[in-house]
């Protein structure tokens, strides 16, 4: 079976109770995003919103079902 799925951006995000920490690459190895977070939808959107301008966004969570919840929610 041929994979067909392909992402533009790679998002890696570590979760904390308050601050996360986002890192984003392309595909090319560029860094586009590289700072703290805050644990807030807004910004989260807004994030997303400018991530989303480079094409389709992988979002990588450390902890998906606890405090990494809202990210995820977030990027569905």
């Amino acid at each position: 079976m041929e994979d067909t799925t392909s992402y533009d951006v790679y998002l890696g995000l570590d979760v904390g109770k308050t601050v996360h920490h986002g890192c984003a690459l392309l595909t090319d190895g560029s860094k586009v995003h590289d700072k703290p977070l805050p644990q807030d939808e807004a910004q989260l959107t807004a994030l997303f919103d400018q991530l989303k301008t480079h094409g389709w966004v992988l979002l990588i969570v450390d902890q998906p079902n606890t405090i990494g919840a809202l990210p995820v929610a977030v990027a569905r």
